[in-house]
């Protein structure tokens, strides 16, 4: 008895009618990003979902099309060639954030040099596209950059918009094509680490180390609300295509998930250390990484990790001691069972998530020295990008003489599966 009401508590609380819903909207999103079958009722099915009344017809697609409701896509990755990693360099300090354009064409990337988007880059060709150089604190307002370290960046879904967040509390609104600056967004009261664009919507969601999260209407230039919830300084923030987000908590030892139109959040612990960087993997699983080297994957129904891995990258011997490394970055390649994850170890690791999202499996190592505080897999899966830096992106922690502040990117040749319905993934 006692176990059955230990594993109610870990449940979240949802309705059989809000399920049917969240399900028939993932089963749409993964039917897009997926392809298959999609085209001929998308736009009607879209029109019921909206409605709030017809999850069970949509769900009854599925099973017309012969599909689950949950398709998870296997990928098998081939263990990429060093010679055939390319490193970009041009920032003078540590990398600490990057993103790629929707259309995979383009990086952008900053550092601690205060200068944003210092750079864009070509994928193809490598080369630097735009460089927009920074300033001192306090002049903002009279030249395009930052005047202190960019810690997080976004961009739009149509490639439209760049966000940027910086160590002064102030996010800056790009257009993505000209690098010009459009907005400064002012309202936090500490350091902004972690901006998001809610997927097919100008809506940007910004977290800050002033522990709250802030909801910002782009293309009208407007703040929107402030929701407040973490006991410390948040680090990470992700979303996809709900009206919700997710933040890790640093040292509160918690992540969540906020719901904006309930005004409600969800708070999730399992990590013992600090919770440094967090991503979805579809809208219904996320992955994050710790200080104390632990790696979790969680479900949204579930307050506790599905899976854990601790010392995912191991142990270092620092000053007499043995400590974990700390876990700087996450990644995940939308829709897949597949996740990368950077440290200071010397590797970049990829991983699978495994049986119905509850294990993890570590499939390679890539060599990779230095801290790597930022990972994006393109769009289409062929390439992992990491931003590389001799020093953690938020802090001083130690150094790596050796590492060379630069973007590396790595390409990833794999051969990709469906699984059948029976298959332990796909319920």
């Amino acid at each position: 008895g006692r176990r059955r009401r230990e594993a109610a508590e870990e449940e979240v609380e949802e309705t059989p009618q809000e399920k049917k819903l969240r399900l028939a909207k993932q089963y749409l999103e993964e039917l897009r990003q997926l392809g298959q079958h999609a085209t001929a009722f998308l736009p009607a099915a879209d029109a019921l979902g909206k409605s709030g009344c017809c999850a069970g017809v949509l769900l009854s697609w599925g099973r017309v099309l012969g599909s689950p409701a949950h398709i998870l896509l296997f990928l098998q990755v081939q263990p990429p060639d060093p010679a055939q990693i390319r490193v970009l360099r041009g920032h003078q300090l540590p990398v600490t954030c990057l993103v790629i354009s929707p259309d995979d064409r383009f990086i952008f990337s900053s550092s601690k040099d205060g200068s944003l988007i210092k750079c864009k880059w070509d994928v193809d060709s490598g080369k630097r596209l735009c460089v927009v150089p920074g300033g001192k604190k306090g002049t903002e307002e009279r030249h395009m950059g930052h005047a202190s370290h960019v810690l997080c960046m976004a961009i739009s879904s149509d490639g439209k918009y760049l966000a940027t967040g910086d160590r002064n509390k102030l996010i800056m609104i790009w257009d993505a094509a000209t690098c010009k600056r459009l907005h400064i967004f002012t309202g936090h009261r500490d350091a902004v680490s972690g901006l998001s664009f809610r997927k097919g919507t100008h809506q940007l969601y910004s977290a800050s180390h002033d522990r709250c999260v802030k909801v910002w209407d782009v293309a009208e230039n407007a703040y929107m609300e402030t929701l407040f919830g973490h006991q410390d300084i948040i680090t990470g923030l992700d979303s996809l295509s709900r009206e919700c987000c997710v933040t890790s908590g640093g040292r509160d030892g918690t992540v969540r998930l906020w719901k904006i139109p309930e005004e409600s959040q969800l708070v999730f612990s399992g990590h013992q250390g600090s919770i440094d960087c967090i991503q979805l993997i579809n809208e219904e699983h996320m992955v994050s990484g710790a200080d104390d080297g632990s790696l979790a994957l969680w479900g949204l129904t579930k307050k506790k990790p599905l899976a854990l891995a601790r010392q995912a990258h191991g142990e270092q011997d620092s000053q007499g001691l043995q400590q974990p490394y700390w876990i700087s970055a996450v990644a995940a390649l939308r829709n897949t069972d597949l996740l990368a994850t950077g440290s200071h170890s010397g590797s970049v690791k990829l991983w699978k998530c495994g049986e119905g999202f509850r294990k993890l499996e570590h499939l390679l190592d890539i060599p990779l020295v230095g801290f790597v505080n930022s990972l994006k897999f393109s769009a289409a899966g062929d390439f992992l990008v990491a931003g590389v830096g001799q020093e953690h992106r938020l802090g001083r922690w130690w150094r790596i003489k050796e590492a060379k502040n630069s973007i590396c990117i790595i390409p990833l040749k794999q051969k990709t599966t469906a699984p059948s319905p029976e298959s332990p993934g796909s319920s």
